[in-house]
């Protein structure tokens, strides 16, 4: 799931934080933000090191510092290289963060957009103060609110103050509504006691196991495991068609329950696709205890050294690859999605999990998946002698005649020569016959695979006229 966070750099985040001990250096809220995005940088290249996050600035103008990426490297120069501005004003910053996800991911990919700011909301045109006053009175030429984002999208505002300090400016109200125009997809993250960096820390070390938690699981088939973790996190899902409906979550145990080809399955319906990325075993020290590597020179060596132990989720998605098919697992009560190969170029691929809508018969055609069973349980082989046929209701691979591309027959007689040139191209053959060039019998060719040559046929024409 991208992330894009809007870094507030007006002002009133260089004013120094009130309440510090005599003698001590007063930090500005604008520190205190830079050290809490760092933090939050490093552990997401940490343990959620897939993310793409993007860095956007904002105060009366908003900015694209750094675009989607996963070099959390570029991401802690950005943040350093950033200056402060004069006003704030988030709903332009809220407009331009928008354009920005749907340029890059479209209006189907979840985000998550965390706003970094003291909570002051502004005074003037543009300032959430503003926006909020005149939300119900707006005209065409004023145009829409972004919220809510036309993309499905979490708002996690992240205030550089604590609650009591919201309250007393008024802020903490328009930061719900805030939340609340977002179809109520959000949170707001206070600081809980003084406003000092340790309990900044505390504060994101709190959002970022809620957040930012990987999802460990373990791939079963019969007596093969493999440790397994999905990426992203898949997340609750709420039954709409039941009576009573509560969210489900899928299991950390994900059983195998059959093989499909792949051509059975097509293209179904699901509610969303995660990576299977294999967890390496850890390696043990001298004394007995082990541990997260401390180097890089050590992260290579127990990548090398899991490499050489036999995995079970390599070898199924190997298998997958080579043969075509599908893995069907149970993910909870009632609850099921598939495992496939999927290629990330022309030589890598990943292991793909795709998750179903809840229910017995998430796919129609295939009917309750409980029901299904081995080949060996039929007296006839239900896929052919040659596997040429499905027992499923599936589309035929041959192409109806009705649906194949029409030929377009075109004879050397149709074609119209310009009379001038068409002496010095044409020389007579032995015989009294005149044969066509090169350029004539290239259109004729081209001519003769329409429509699938129409672009080829257009430019050779336009060549041979000019």
């Amino acid at each position: 799931m991208p992330t894009a966070i809007l870094l507030d750099c007006s002002l009133s985040m260089a004013c120094p934080v009130p309440g510090v001990a005599e003698g001590a250096e007063e930090p500005t809220r604008r520190q205190l933000a830079t050290a809490a995005l760092s933090a939050l940088f490093q552990h997401v290249q940490a343990l959620y090191r897939l993310e793409f996050t993007a860095l956007l600035a904002f105060s009366s103008r908003w900015q694209l510092v750094v675009p989607f990426t996963r070099d959390y490297n570029a991401l802690q120069e950005g943040l350093a290289s950033l200056e402060e501005c004069d006003k704030t004003c988030l709903e332009g910053a809220l407009a331009g963060l928008s354009r920005v996800v749907l340029e890059e991911w479209g209006v189907g990919t979840p985000c998550q957009v965390i706003v970094v700011t003291d909570g002051c909301l502004g005074v003037g045109r543009g300032t959430l103060r503003h926006s909020l006053a005149t939300l119900g009175a707006r005209t065409d030429d004023e145009g829409r609110f972004p919220l809510p984002f036309p993309f499905p999208a979490r708002l996690y505002v992240m205030c550089l103050a604590t609650v009591d300090e919201l309250q007393s400016i008024g802020a903490l109200e328009s930061l719900e509504k805030l939340i609340e125009l977002n179809n109520g997809s959000g949170q707001i993250v206070a600081v809980e006691g003084q406003l000092l960096l340790k309990n900044v820390h505390n504060m994101i070390s709190k959002f970022t196991q809620q957040v930012y938690t990987p999802f460990p699981a373990t791939l079963r088939c019969g007596h093969l495991a493999s440790d397994v973790t999905l990426f992203p996190r898949p997340e609750p899902v709420t039954p709409e068609h039941e009576f009573d409906p509560r969210p489900k979550c899928i299991s950390s145990a994900l059983e195998i329950v059959g093989f499909l080809e792949l051509a059975d399955v097509s293209s179904p319906p699901v509610l969303s696709r995660h990576l299977v990325l294999p967890i390496a075993p850890a390696r043990d020290s001298e004394d007995g205890v082990g541990g997260p590597p401390e180097g890089p020179e050590e992260e290579s060596s127990t990548a090398a050294s899991a490499g050489k132990l036999p995995s079970f989720c390599v070898l199924l998605h190997g298998s997958l690859k080579v043969e075509g098919m599908v893995a069907l697992a149970q993910l909870g009560t009632e609850w099921y999605g598939m495992l496939y190969s999927q290629a990330d170029s022309k030589k890598k691929s990943n292991l793909m999990m795709s998750v179903f809508e809840p229910g017995c018969d998430p796919l129609p055609w295939l009917q309750a998946i409980p029901l299904l069973g081995p080949v060996t349980d039929y007296k006839e082989n239900p896929y052919g002698a040659d596997d040429s046929r499905s027992p499923f209701p599936l589309p035929p691979r041959c192409k109806r005649s009705y649906a194949q591309n029409l030929p377009v027959w075109t004879k050397p007689s149709g074609l119209q020569v310009p009379a001038p040139r068409s002496r010095a191209w044409l020389p007579a053959a032995p015989g009294g016959s005149r044969r066509l060039p090169a350029d004539i019998q290239k259109i004729l060719r081209n001519a003769r695979k329409l429509p699938e040559k129409t672009q080829t046929f257009y430019k050779v024409s336009s060549s041979y006229r000019s």
